[in-house]
């Protein structure tokens, strides 16, 4: 625990103007980030005594090690600049909201030549125009075919559209008029592109304008006795109005307006959002997230309308922004949204009428949104506690683990050695850090020199990264250049980077606070294996001079777990909780070290001797495979007839021989039941 006394800057440091803090931790780590109106004023309130403090900022200012501020012209500034950072450094002390699930959007793919409607999920895309998020695709789907009749816009994948191109036969929804089939010319591009730009609008709320159309139409083709006409003009007009139906009038003035409902207790809060377009709930979506920091419901309101609209531009940010609490500097907040729709954007409070009402249906859906989180995650959180102090009791550590790395090697029959990192932080996965290595050292099958070699790497890494930052210092009687141990034992100097630390996945990064990085310790080590791989963990811990890492192996066999110097090992139960969370971890590394193996395997085997004819793209190594017929006819052929390939010139040509006279062919397979020597003319080597 540190003493923010000993990094505390003096008042006069500290600029009275508006700006964005940052607290770092001991490995430069950003932990928190905040704005304020005053810096002065706002940083030096988490230098007071600490019994003072809230109990959430009394931890982080214990946990950080430094504080960094930069000074901006205006509080807009400071609150995009705000948002960047925290989505850029992702500090654990801050507010993050999460999705309690990954919503569907209907899409429309503006950004293409023939815009195609579809259900989307995941991050947005630049240039796609999005509505909802809506509670099941299923839903979306409805809605899409009922207006598919009026805007018949292109929904068929990239495949489909291009095969259809290619035959000059549209798909069935050509063949019944629910797509102007584009593929075939049907229309221009400039018609359909009309057609998804008017089913944008009507999505948007502009309702009326195409209803009254089509009724006018409706009316005078009757009048002209076109009855025909005007009976697919009613049939395209009640089509719209039953997908209108789907989605209730909530506001009767055709408002468009988001409304935000937060329900919290101390530990924990839940946001529901409520899109309201053209006056009906065009989507709806809930957020949770824990209240690591000390936060009023104005702060997470603020949280929340950062993260809803840090990204968006235009008419997805709305006119109307209705909330339980208005932030501390609204007015600055509001400029923000204004800024980012274009627009007047008004952030406010309903008192009465319609939008009140909605906002209380909005309150209750987030009431029970929390209790729903509450009573799920409940067991979850008492297991993975359990499990974690289970584990601490068993290793006999100091501390509780919170971050635990797992490593496994995996090959097949000694082809393809790699190796893999898992990350388990609180009793979770944290994929965003996982990272994978190939074995390089050495050739051939050797599981404990892999595992050596593999821990050496990622915290020679760390070290690294330790000493050019600052954070180890010289030791009497050290090697100029060594860093010391923070344990009793100096640390040697460092070796060399060695060919095997080449692998792009684990070189280290700039230290800019970035979560994603090796400079972060573990507590506890877990190898996928039993007492050699430990042994051989634990040297490459302590040829570096650390030993304030604990370091255990899980056997598969009889699950026994292995501690370094022990001739026996930790048998837990096998109903521990602990036992589980050890074995979701080194199977976790086994799948994720597996699945790199598996993808280097398939990518050897797709190779190609002519792949490393310089300047030889894949379009023309296929016109070679297909003149010739396969890489073994290609090798018996003579330049001239290598010329005679359309696009292959004579240089080239000479680098195709050279390429493939310098690659021996493959040896011939062997029919194991019969004891025959298979022809192999090299045809899947393309």
């Amino acid at each position: 625990m540190a003493d923010p006394s000993s990094y505390r800057p003096s008042p006069g440091q500290i600029p009275d103007s508006p700006g964005v803090y940052k607290f770092r931790d001991e490995h430069r780590r950003v932990i928190y980030v905040g704005k304020a109106k005053n810096l002065r004023q706002r940083v030096a309130n988490y230098f007071q005594d600490l019994a003072g403090l809230h109990p959430r900022t009394r931890t982080m200012v214990t946990t950080a090690a430094s504080v960094e501020w930069t000074v901006v012209s205006t509080e807009v500034e400071a609150l995009q600049l705000e948002y960047t950072w925290i989505k850029e450094f992702d500090p654990r002390f801050n507010v993050k909201y999460r999705d309690d699930k990954s919503y569907p959007y209907l899409a429309v793919t503006l950004n293409e030549e023939f815009p195609r409607v579809q259900v989307m999920r995941g991050a947005k895309k630049k240039g796609v125009r999005y509505f909802g998020p809506y509670g099941h695709a299923w839903a979306i789907r409805e809605t899409v075919d009922l207006m598919l009749r009026v805007f018949p816009v292109r929904t068929c994948s990239a495949g489909v559209f291009k095969n259809a191109a290619r035959t000059g036969r549209p798909c069935l929804l050509g063949y019944i008029d629910k797509c102007s089939a584009p593929c075939v010319a049907r229309v221009t591009p400039e018609e359909h592109r009309e057609l998804a730009e008017d089913f944008c609008d009507f999505m948007a709320g502009r309702t009326g304008t195409y209803i009254r159309r089509l009724e006018k139409d409706m009316t005078q083709a009757a009048e002209e006795m076109e009855y025909e006409r005007a009976a697919r003009l009613r049939d395209d007009a009640e089509a719209l109005k039953r997908a209108m139906e789907k989605s209730a009038v909530v506001l009767a003035d055709a408002t468009d307006a988001d409304l935000i409902a937060v329900a919290e207790d101390e530990l924990e809060a839940a946001l529901q959002i409520f899109h309201v377009r053209g006056g009906r709930v065009r989507g709806q979506r809930g957020w949770v997230t824990d209240k690591v920091e000390a936060v009023d419901t104005a702060g997470l309101v603020e949280h929340a309308l950062q993260q809803l609209y840090g990204e968006e531009r235009g008419d997805a940010v709305p006119k109307e922004v209705l909330v339980p609490a208005l932030p501390e500097d609204a007015d600055a907040v509001s400029q923000w949204l204004a800024e980012r729709r274009g627009s007047q954007v008004s952030l406010r409070i309903p008192q009465r009428g319609d939008k009140k009402d909605l906002m209380a249906t909005v309150q209750r859906n987030a009431q029970q949104a929390l209790g729903l989180h509450k009573t799920k995650r409940a067991s979850d959180l008492t297991t993975r506690s359990r499990a974690l102090e289970e584990i601490t009791e068993a290793l006999g550590l100091d501390a509780v683990p919170l971050r635990i790395e797992c490593y496994d090697i995996s090959h097949l029959q000694g082809d393809d050695v790699v190796a893999s990192m898992v990350v388990f932080e609180d009793g979770l996965a944290r994929k965003s850090e996982y990272r994978r290595f190939q074995i390089k050292g050495f050739e051939g099958q050797d599981d404990v020199r892999s595992m050596h070699e593999v821990i050496g790497r990622r915290f020679r890494r760390y070290l690294q990264d330790k000493e050019r930052t600052g954070e180890w210092e010289q030791t009497p009687g050290a090697a100029s250049g060594a860093p010391a141990a923070t344990g009793p034992v100096p640390a040697p100097a460092l070796p060399p980077a060695s060919p095997a630390d080449d692998e792009p996945r684990d070189e280290p990064r700039e230290d800019d606070g970035r979560p994603k990085r090796f400079a972060y310790p573990p507590q506890l080590v877990v190898v996928d294996g039993g007492q050699p791989q430990v042994a051989a963990a634990r040297r490459a811990l302590d040829e570096l001079g650390i030993n304030d890492i604990a370091v255990c192996g899980l056997a598969k066999r009889l699950e026994e777990v292995w501690l370094p110097d022990d001739d026996d090992p930790v048998v837990l139960p096998r109903s521990s909780e602990g036992l589980y969370l050890l074995q979701r971890v080194r199977d976790e590394a086994h799948r994720f070290a597996l699945a790199y193996q598996r993808a280097k395997r398939a990518k050897r085997i797709r190779s190609s001797p002519l792949d490393d004819v310089a300047g030889l793209g894949e379009t023309r190594k296929q016109a070679l495979v297909k003149h010739f017929g396969s890489v073994k006819k290609l090798r018996q052929a003579t330049i001239d007839e290598i010329c005679e390939v359309p696009g292959i010139g004579r240089r080239t040509a000479e680098s195709v021989a050279a390429a493939l006279a310098s690659t021996a062919p493959a040896a011939p397979a062997v029919n194991t039941a019969t004891g025959e020597i298979m022809e192999d003319d090299d045809g899947g080597a393309s």
